[in-house]
């Protein structure tokens, strides 16, 4: 394949990224329009996100799988198809039930799309320089889709209505799909993982359970949410037991023995908790309570935008050099302080002060990446690295999920008691103990002790001999 060649397909996989990771992020500043529009409470506009990003989470590694077992281009195909649909039928939806119905079929869709395209980038580029090069470009368009997401967003509720939003997949969607046909060739692995249904039936019942319980319980009774996180808990360890007995499984539970590895997934669940949880509550502040429209909100998320799409390249260099730890501290450290001076602001505080904790979250959640990344595959055997990957991302999706959750639990909590502004303080609380815990994570799992448990789970990498129950 010429080098031509090889940099189309980087960039028709690129176009699959765009579209669905704008999709985390273009909803959001949407959200009191779309409220208002399908009268929907504040667990409805939890549910128009979770719905994405929980269906993301729970089908991205089968997903993976599926694309190596029949063909990785053919799932890339199937995967655009059903996004665009989706996307088409977000924006007919008739009322909120609907649309988060709507959004699992576009995030099904999106689950064929980003592990498939890593993997068509893998045996595209086989040259490791190469490869690299094309893996920063592929990273970089995570920072542009941040930085468009809630502008873009906010442009086509101000200018057309909120329903615009899904309106821009479809055309770059058949684009990527006919661009697919004509120039990416059919891959398969030489040995593809067999499919866990039975992993992938407790993974879902697992994070819907836990979210459900989190997002209803304000309205639903002490009662109903026991129940949910009862299941969800009894789901966790059954899927423990299950997989652990799995010559292939769908989440390898040895990864957790590794303190890096363990540590690397807390990171991401807390990092992207605090994300989905100021992404949602920032919209509600700058619409609902500053009276800001909803292109100027989305202009003032750019400085975390910004700073994420600075910052990443430089955390990635720095964990290079001096390793993961220094990163997740100015992680932490940023995450933290952000949520603390957000708990001190009021409707009266000026924009340039607002905004400038903004860049500090940015800066924060901007260094964040790589060493969640590097430490998740850092010490696994090379034919590992891609799941343990997947568990990476996997955590990051989840982690979205519960910060939106948990932010509008909060804040429904608020609205029928001590008001918004103290609930918002108290979810900002929420948010600096998330940075608490990525600071944690940093100090705990990057020393000489956690060196040596990922060496030791390295080791137990062989080869079974024994067959699946």
């Amino acid at each position: 394949m010429s080098r031509g060649r090889r940099i189309l397909v980087l960039l028709i996989c690129c176009m699959s990224l765009l579209i669905v990771a704008l999709d985390n992020t273009i909803v959001n500043v949407a959200l009191p329009s779309l409220g208002h529009d399908l009268r929907a409470p504040v667990s409805g506009l939890q549910w128009t996100v979770d719905a994405y990003t929980l269906t993301l989470a729970s089908l991205l590694m089968l997903a993976g799988s599926t694309g190596d077992r029949v063909g990785r281009r053919r799932v890339f195909q199937i995967g655009l198809v059903v996004f665009s649909a989706g996307s088409l039928l977000c924006s007919l939806a008739p009322s909120l039930g609907w649309l988060v119905g709507f959004r699992v079929v576009q995030a099904v869709g999106g689950s064929m799309l980003n592990p498939v395209a890593m993997s068509i980038i893998t045996n595209t580029f086989t040259d490791r320089r190469e490869r690299a090069q094309a893996i920063g470009v592929w990273g970089g368009v995570v920072g542009v889709s941040m930085a468009l997401g809630p502008v873009v967003g906010g442009l086509l509720t101000d200018s057309v209505n909120w329903r615009a939003i899904f309106w821009i997949n479809v055309p770059i969607g058949v684009a990527a799909l006919v661009l697919t046909r004509l120039f990416v060739p059919e891959s398969k692995a030489p040995r593809a993982r067999r499919i866990d249904p039975v992993g992938q039936l407790l993974v879902i019942t697992m994070l819907g359970t836990l979210t459900y319980g989190i997002i209803e319980g304000p309205a639903a009774g002490a009662a109903v949410s026991a129940a949910c996180f009862a299941v969800a808990a009894a789901a966790l360890a059954g899927l423990v037991l299950y997989e652990s007995r799995r010559h292939q499984p769908l989440i390898d539970v040895r990864f957790f023995r590794s303190a890096p590895f363990a540590g690397a997934a807390v990171g991401a669940v807390a990092g992207f908790s605090a994300l989905g949880s100021f992404l949602f509550l920032n919209t509600l502040v700058l619409q609902n309570q500053r009276g800001l429209s909803a292109l100027d909100a989305g202009l003032c998320t750019l400085p975390v935008a910004v700073m994420a799409t600075v910052f990443g390249p430089l955390s990635g260099r720095l964990v290079a050099t001096r390793g993961p730890r220094p990163s997740l501290i100015v992680a932490g450290v940023g995450l933290a302080a952000a949520g603390a001076l957000l708990t001190r602001t009021t409707p009266d505080t000026p924009l340039p002060a607002l905004l400038a904790i903004y860049v500090v979250f940015g800066l924060g959640f901007g260094v964040l990446n790589p060493p969640i990344t590097n430490t998740a595959v850092s010490g696994m055997p090379m034919e590992q690295a891609g799941v343990a990957a997947a568990v990476a991302s996997t955590s990051r999706q989840v982690g979205q999920s519960l910060g939106v959750a948990v932010a509008g639990a909060v804040v429904s909590a608020g609205v029928a008691g001590p008001g918004f502004a103290a609930a918002a303080h108290t979810a900002w609380w929420i948010n600096a103990a998330y940075g608490a815990l990525v600071l944690c994570v940093g100090f705990a799992t990057t020393g000489a002790w956690a060196r040596r448990t990922a060496e030791r789970t390295a080791a137990r990498f062989q080869p079974r001999e024994t067959v699946d129950a």
